[in-house]
């Protein structure tokens, strides 16, 4: 009987497996025919089977790697303007910057005439212990010769950086010696600081700038406030300007060290990230210090949280001009094969509740992108009238109106110094020409150089060199007609560029930025905060009210969801 009914099923059986047989045919005939794909309809699914199908089917051969290499930047570049996306080749480089030390020989060098060019010797570095000198042009590389096109900054970098303990053999040329000299360099561990400049402007006010928020930084700022506190400093002013940021974390550090106990220094929220809170602890030792905290359009993310920290906490007063205004916190993911993403998971919001973030259009980067240059055109650089916050207001711990959706608005706007700014000047600054003609200056004169280990001696000296009109020689024979009308309209500014970049050759970046610091506007208004007293910001005559459709936030910390130029020769210096 069984067996009866056993026998009655297996034709029904036979013909199931016959058409499971017809369609699973039908769907590989199509996959690998080019016609649609019977397959489910979603996007990763789609890019794995395309991928798939290029590789399989595809007339030419094609480099996957390299293929996926130039996709997913164009899927990041359709979310926001700072998910990114770093190949394995270039990962190494972008995570050194903020690691605070990376592996090679220790020189800073610039490229001139398809020649290396040593500009300085890191100090107690591999290079220094091997004998190499500033102003050494090196022509070999491991037995090479490493002159002409071949020599890019890419390259350099590439064949003199290395892992830890390996030898690099060099050959340089060396001033007023016509023959090679070779050296074995053993590469080593190279700090790359974060912190150029640590000094006193006066006899009372200390001086930090912070170039980039490291790993190292917060340990360099205990460094720099200690070597300050042995000088007596009562004053601090914390330089910021063009700052593109770093680490979160190191923000809030540095910022808990200026900030009483409790004190929300900043908090960050997204779809799939819950709100998360930064309050100081209270164990900083210089809750109590006047602080002027230096801004402009270059200040970005890590700038714009410890600005914003200070400014919300009415902890001290920020001079100079609008932020960038990145609000924007993204996270860093590693693939297998050492390529990354850096994902915008979270904004971050300062205490007072505003997001900085300016705004952008998803998928668009060229507008963001010229949101500086809009800056400049509709006069805000030159003008605090013309600043357009496109966020709503906030309040600060004692009521003073602040607001988001933008960057971080100075208490003390500082427009950009345009006096003596001529069409010569700028193609001298833009050209390189000044910088070509201040590092031959320093190379041929360096045994007199040698003799001034003082900014200020050696700023003496150069005084009395003329070496404005011996630049204006330079750049006629180089293409840059002499224009005896602008060059007297624009002497000043020719002049401290051209000195800056001699000191900075010479001496160290804390010695160029001391130069500067001398003609900066920025620094002489916060010297004028401290002779007033008034580093600390004074509560509004009358607590504002908020005006309808403005927000006004508290600066306790709660638990409830947060609603979903400086001149020219400024910018000119690059550390290699």
């Amino acid at each position: 009987m069984n067996q009866n009914k056993s026998n009655r099923y297996t034709p029904l059986l036979m013909a199931v497996c016959i058409i499971i047989g017809i369609v699973i045919g039908t769907f590989y005939a199509n996959h690998f025919s080019g016609n649609r794909l019977n397959i489910i309809n979603s996007g990763s699914n789609r890019l794995s089977n395309l991928l798939h199908i290029i590789s399989d089917q595809y007339v030419d051969e094609v480099n996957i790697d390299s293929l996926v290499d130039k996709a997913i930047p164009q899927i990041l570049s359709e979310l926001d303007p700072h998910s990114v996306y770093i190949s394995a080749k270039e990962a190494q480089m972008a995570t050194d910057d903020l690691k605070g030390s990376f592996s090679g020989i220790g020189v800073e060098f610039t490229i001139r005439q398809d020649t290396i060019h040593i500009q300085a010797v890191i100090k107690n570095g591999p290079a220094e212990k091997a004998g190499v000198l500033a102003g050494d042009k090196i022509v070999s590389v491991d037995g090479k010769p490493f002159t002409g096109k071949v020599v890019t900054e890419e390259e350099a970098k590439h064949r003199l950086k290395g892992p830890k303990d390996t030898k690099v053999k060099i050959g340089v040329v060396r001033y007023g010696s016509p023959k090679v000299h070779f050296f074995t360099i053993t590469r080593g561990d190279i700090p790359q600081k974060s912190i150029s400049a640590a000094y006193m402007l006066d006899d009372k006010t200390g001086y930090i700038r912070v170039k980039k928020f490291s790993e190292t930084t917060y340990a360099e700022l205990l460094i720099a406030l200690a070597k300050l506190s042995q000088s007596g400093f009562s004053n601090l002013v914390i330089d910021l300007r063009d700052n593109v940021g770093g680490y979160l974390e190191t923000a809030v550090q540095m910022a808990n060290e200026f900030l009483p106990k409790n004190r929300l220094i900043v908090y960050t929220q997204g779809r799939k990230q819950p709100r998360h809170e930064y309050l100081s602890d209270g164990r900083g030792s210089y809750k109590d210090i006047p602080l002027v905290v230096l801004i402009n359009e270059g200040s970005a993310s890590s700038s714009e949280i410890f600005a914003g920290a200070i400014q919300d906490n009415d902890r001290g007063t920020i001079i100079g001009r609008r932020s960038f205004g990145k609000g924007l916190v993204q996270k860093q993911m590693e693939f297998p094969d050492g390529s990354i993403i850096r994902l915008t998971t979270a904004r971050y919001y300062t205490p007072s509740g505003r997001c900085i973030q300016k705004p952008y259009t998803m998928g668009d980067e060229s507008l963001y992108a010229q949101d500086l240059v809009d800056r400049y055109t509709h006069g805000e650089y030159f003008s605090q009238d013309s600043i357009k916050h496109s966020g709503p207001a906030y309040h600060t711990s004692i009521g003073r109106t602040v607001y988001g959706g933008g960057g971080i608005t100075p208490d003390i706007f500082i427009p950009e110094d345009t006096l003596g700014m001529t069409s010569y000047y700028k193609r001298a600054a833009m050209s390189g020409l000044i910088l070509q003609f201040a590092y031959n200056y320093t190379d041929d004169n360096r045994l007199k150089l040698n003799n001034y280990h003082d900014m200020l001696e050696l700023y003496n000296y150069l005084k009395k060199q003329n070496l404005v009109e011996r630049f204006a020689t330079y750049a006629d024979h180089n293409g840059l007609q002499r224009r005896n009308l602008m060059i007297r309209r624009s002497h000043k500014l020719l002049d401290q560029y051209i000195n800056s970049r001699i000191i900075y050759n010479m001496l160290d970046e804390e010695a160029w930025n001391e130069y500067l610091n001398l003609y900066d506007d920025n620094i002489a208004a916060a010297l004028r905060v401290f002779a007033r007293h008034a580093a600390f910001p004074k509560k509004p005559a009358s607590k504002p009210r908020a005006a309808k459709g403005k927000k006004i936030a508290s600066l306790t910390p709660n638990r409830h969801p947060a609603p979903s130029s400086a001149a020219t020769h400024r910018h000119a210096h690059a550390k290699k």
